[in-house]
């Protein structure tokens, strides 16, 4: 039993060091340039910009497709784009609208669970044949829950700002403060 266990665990040890080794000796690497263009995109998988997802369309973007197709990332995220690419600044092809939530009415929610299984972020919580809710703070917005319900129970409201969401848009710059002179 014994011997049985050691071979299988040096035999273990053997497969991982293979593994680790392949690992290191076939990386495939990134395309930086791919990474940075994510980086800026709001990763909300929406495909409102006609790509499946956030990475493909930061592949496309980089192969020289337009940076102003997506409407999560507004006018901000086009000029943070044009900035990284040195690309003239364009109107969003998409209006943009405010940052809004989806909101679930749940006194007439059948329970169909087609919005949990359209959503790209999981924000929608529920069981078949039960009432659904959103998770406010993981919904970015998208709207792809709307067109499956069969009961139109879902609507959009836009984010109202408030202490728990504001965000500070400007550049912070770091205040210090000058030593006093010791008092003789």
């Amino acid at each position: 039993m014994a011997l049985a266990i050691a071979i299988m665990a040096l035999g273990a040890v053997v497969l991982g060091a293979a593994l680790g080794f392949a690992s290191i000796k076939f990386k495939v690497e990134g395309n930086p340039l791919v990474e940075k263009i994510e980086g800026i995109l709001p990763q909300t998988q929406c495909g409102q910009c006609g790509y499946p997802g956030c990475k493909p369309y930061a592949e496309a973007i980089a192969q020289g497709d337009e940076i102003n197709k997506c409407p999560p990332g507004g006018m901000e995220g086009v000029q943070k784009l044009a900035d990284l690419l040195g690309r003239e600044v364009k109107a969003l092809d998409a209006e943009e609208k405010p940052k809004q939530v989806a909101i679930i009415d749940e006194q007439t929610c059948i329970g169909c669970t087609l919005c949990i299984q359209a959503c790209p972020v999981d924000a929608i919580v529920g069981a078949a044949k039960q009432m659904h809710t959103i998770v406010a703070s993981m919904c970015t917005g998208c709207e792809l829950c709307l067109p499956p319900c069969p009961v139109e129970c879902i609507r959009m409201a836009p984010i109202v700002e408030n202490l728990d969401n504001w965000k500070w848009k400007y550049p912070v710059v770091e205040i210090r403060a000058a030593p006093l002179p010791k008092a003789a």
